[in-house]
């Protein structure tokens, strides 16, 4: 085999030729699925939109560069399983620009932490990771709890979101704002937009103090309460590309 390297070295033409054979093959095998990718990705009915605060949280979540030691794709490995719950399923990142799903994993996976943990938990981890989990080496993010989100660029952040094909109506670009305030703080006469627009399984929460503020945490909090819980296609005894159509 070296003998055949060592002649195409001298020939320029056919050396030529060699990497764009070795190349065609390697660009065929990662091209090859997509033309499958209606059969292979799951459908589920009940699949929902991030809220403008859950995609602030995103946001920041990108921003503070929390996925360069956080993944969020549970592999089909068994101790993976055990360990973060349901392998992931490609529909639940339907709607994720960019995707976070990741290969580091100085921290937990965080594809099912939706729900796991309470707010409380949350923001005490996030501002003092050690004093919940002594042996964390996540830095603290105290400065969220008294930062105040900015949501005047929430309606343009969804006609973005809107331009790669999440399917944002007029009506939640133009509440964008309010939708943010009415989803964290559940006694405002808010909430019946965020419900109706979002639909009645959206998680309307106190993710902080109510009395104050919105701030960055209560994004963040949101974002990390709602990862796992967009769809329950997951939960399907038959997880294939019909999975999550029957209620």
């Amino acid at each position: 085999m070296f003998g055949l390297h060592y002649r195409l070295e001298r020939k320029a033409i056919g050396l030529v030729v060699a990497i764009i054979l070795v190349a065609s093959v390697g660009g065929l095998m990662e091209i090859a699925p997509l033309f499958t990718i209606q059969d292979t990705v799951e459908k589920a009915a009940d699949m929902r939109l991030y809220t403008p605060l859950e995609l602030a949280g995103r946001n920041i979540y990108i921003r503070e560069g929390c996925y360069a030691c956080h993944s969020q794709m549970i592999r089909t490995l068994q101790d993976e399983v055990e360990r973060y719950g349901q392998y992931s399923l490609a529909v639940e990142s339907k709607y994720d620009h960019p995707m976070l799903w990741g290969s580091k994993r100085t921290g937990p996976d965080l594809a099912r932490i939706g729900g796991k943990y309470s707010n409380e938990w949350h923001v005490a981890h996030l501002n003092d990771p050690r004093a919940v989990v002594p042996q964390s080496v996540m830095p603290s993010y105290h400065w969220l709890s008294t930062t105040e989100l900015r949501t005047d660029d929430l309606s343009l952040h969804l006609e973005a979101q809107r331009e790669v094909g999440v399917p944002y109506t007029a009506d939640m670009i133009a509440h964008a704002r309010e939708d943010a305030y009415g989803q964290a703080q559940p006694d405002s006469s808010l909430v019946d937009g965020v419900t109706a627009r979002y639909g009645a399984a959206t998680n309307v929460q106190a993710f902080t103090d109510p009395s104050g503020p919105l701030t960055e945490m209560d994004a963040l909090v949101a974002y990390l309460q709602v990862l796992g819980k967009l769809t329950n296609a997951s939960k399907s005894p038959v997880n294939g590309p019909d999975a999550g159509d029957e209620p």
